[in-house]
C-alpha cells in the first residue's frame, strides 16, 4: 500500500511540472495567454512597472526565445542524425537565460532565489535586461527590433554590430518586433479587464 501512495504521489508531481512547463494554448494571442495563464499578467505588470519596458516588448521576447516553455534548453546537434551531441549553450527557461547572465541579474535586481523555469521570474529577467540596453546603449524600450538584436547578441555585441552579417538574425528581430506590435495591439483590448480584480471579472 505505501509503494502504491508513494508512485501516485511521484505522478502526481511529474503530471503537476509537466503542466506548470507547459506553453499556453495560443500563443500569438497575449490577451489568449493571459486569460490560460491567470498569474502571468500581473507578473508582466509588475516587471513592466519595474523596469519600464512595454509588457508587450518583454512577451515578444520571450515568444521568440522559448514559445513559453517553463524548461526549454537550446536544440542539441546530432551526429550522423541520430547520435546526440553536446547543446550549444547552458541557455535554459521561458527566456533562454545563459548561466552568467541568469547571475548577474540575480545580483544586480537583488533577485537571489530566482528560478529560470519560473515565469514570474524570466520576464522580470527580460525587463532587466531590456532595461540594461536601454542605459548601455540608449535604446528606446519600445524599440522591440534592436533591443532583440542586444538580448541575443549581448550589449557588448550590440555595440560592436556583430548582428551586421547574420541575415537570419534581422529576420528573427523583425519577427520580435512584429509580435511586439502585434501583441500591443491586442493588449488594448483586453488590457483594461486584466486589471479588473477577479471577483469584479467573475460578477459584472
Amino acid at each position: 500500500m505505501q509503494n502504491v501512495l508513494k508512485l501516485l504521489s511521484i505522478s502526481l508531481v511529474l503530471f503537476l511540472t509537466a503542466c506548470a512547463s507547459a506553453p499556453p494554448k495560443n500563443i500569438s494571442n497575449v490577451c489568449a495567454i493571459f486569460e490560460d495563464r491567470g498569474s502571468w499578467y500581473k507578473s508582466a505588470r509588475k516587471s513592466r512597472d519595474r523596469w519600464d519596458v512595454p509588457i508587450a516588448v518583454n512577451m515578444a521576447i520571450l515568444y521568440q526565445e522559448s514559445a513559453f516553455r517553463g524548461r526549454a534548453k537550446p536544440a542539441r546537434k546530432f551526429y550522423f542524425g541520430f547520435i546526440p551531441g553536446p547543446r550549444p549553450s547552458d541557455a535554459f527557461g521561458y527566456a533562454q537565460a545563459l548561466d552568467s547572465t541568469w547571475n548577474d541579474y540575480q545580483n544586480s535586481a537583488g533577485n537571489w532565489g530566482a528560478r529560470r523555469s519560473s515565469f514570474k521570474d524570466a520576464v522580470d529577467f527580460v525587463g532587466w535586461y531590456n532595461h540594461s540596453s536601454n542605459q548601455i546603449n540608449d535604446i528606446p524600450k519600445d524599440d522591440a527590433y534592436n533591443l532583440y538584436l542586444a538580448y541575443h547578441e549581448g550589449n557588448g555585441g550590440f555595440r560592436n554590430r556583430t548582428y551586421e552579417n547574420k541575415d537570419w538574425l534581422l529576420t528573427t528581430a523583425r519577427n520580435v518586433q512584429e509580435n511586439a506590435t502585434r501583441y500591443g495591439t491586442q493588449l488594448q483590448t483586453c488590457e483594461p479587464d486584466l486589471n479588473r480584480s477577479w471577483f469584479m471579472r467573475m460578477f459584472f
